[in-house]
């Protein structure tokens, strides 16, 4: 039996659903931003390209955890 998906992950189906886009491509654009802060990039990710901030705060979150 396989564990469910917790954590930021666990926001991903209904991302690429939502914005038609893999998760891959938020995790590139977050990275080749401009911006550092997890804040910033969550408030940028809401303005300049939509995201809800539950959204933005998972894709952030999980991009930065990456580095």
């Amino acid at each position: 039996m396989t564990a469910p998906v917790k954590g930021p992950a666990s926001y991903f189906p209904s991302i690429e659903k939502k914005y038609g886009r893999p998760v891959a491509y938020w995790t590139e654009l977050i990275r080749s931003a401009p911006l550092t802060r997890h804040m910033e990039l969550v408030t940028w990710l809401k303005t300049e390209h939509g995201l809800g901030h539950g959204h933005a705060n998972a894709l952030v979150a999980h991009t930065l955890a990456q580095r």
